[in-house]
């Protein structure tokens, strides 16, 4: 599967300004952001890519006195392992309790859930607010014998810390066939079974589950569209874990989650960034 790699430019090129517009990019499909000199790379599938919806994003930024713009090339297929070492990728350490590390890091703390990663071409490594805030969720958890849905998984870290913590069985499913490949790689390096990896969308859903879980980090505008189905394959008093958004967008999908039956418990924020917590009184 084929990427665009974009560079953006932003002026003034600050944090709240790169945030915004790497959250206004998820909604129109990209995937990953890092951040370069004067602003941040951004990638797409190139199939998903529109450039009406870029422009859109580039000319109604809701910050005043804002310039972008931007270029793009075919992001190669390459080892992200090697790209990811260059650029200093770190261990995510939450606590003492979890750990997240690639291959390539041998000096990483000890924690209670070490998870090690082989990024590949399959982004999601768990640096990203919204993918710490599901993990500050799920240590909370009772997951012991929960089946359990990482919806738009990636690199199926959230599956596989679920698993770690007791959750049977896992099912992982993202769009991406590399996402697919990199979840089955990354689940064999963590030695955990009873995790099933899928390529699909929430179309896919109909005749999985009952799921006591579901984890969805994914962006506003597809978590609006998918709310009833994640509700079709949750089992009564399942609980739905959905972040990829800003906590401006609490409202509109809080309104979306309660016309399924969903109720709203709580909310984490991290950064603007958000996660919110909501429980299905029964699936009736």
């Amino acid at each position: 599967m084929k990427y665009l790699e974009f560079t953006f430019h932003t002026k003034p090129c600050t944090e709240t300004v790169n945030d915004v517009l790497s959250a206004l990019l998820a909604d129109a499909g990209f995937e990953s952001f890092v951040a370069c000199e004067g602003g941040q790379k951004a990638y797409i599938q190139q199939a998903l890519y529109s450039e009406a919806a870029v422009q859109e994003v580039v000319s109604t930024l809701p910050i005043a006195d804002t310039h972008i713009d931007y270029t793009y090339i075919e992001a190669e297929d390459k080892d992200w392992n090697e790209e990811w070492e260059k650029n200093f990728f770190q261990p995510i350490v939450i606590g003492d309790r979890c750990v997240i590390h690639s291959t390539f890091h041998t000096d990483v703390p000890r924690a209670e859930y070490d998870i090690v990663i082989n990024p590949q071409m399959a982004f999601g490594t768990g640096h990203h607010e919204t993918t710490s805030l599901i993990i500050g969720e799920l240590l909370e958890a009772d997951l012991a014998d929960k089946a359990v849905l990482d919806m738009g998984c990636g690199t199926s870290i959230l599956a596989i810390l679920a698993r770690m913590r007791g959750a049977r069985p896992c099912t992982a499913i993202d769009i991406d066939e590399w996402c697919v490949r990199n979840s089955i790689e990354n689940i064999t390096l963590n030695a955990v079974d009873d995790i099933t990896v899928l390529q699909g969308d929430a179309s896919s859903l109909p005749g999985k589950g009952p799921f006591d879980v579901v984890i969805a980090n994914i962006n506003r505008n597809i978590l609006l569209a998918d709310m009833h189905q994640y509700v079709a394959c949750m089992a009564p008093h399942a609980e739905l874990y959905i972040s990829g958004f800003y906590t401006d967008d609490i409202p509109l999908l809080r309104a979306e989650a309660e016309k399924h039956g969903l109720t709203y418990v709580h909310h984490k924020e991290k950064n603007h960034w958000s996660v919110v917590k909501l429980a299905l009184a029964n699936n009736g």
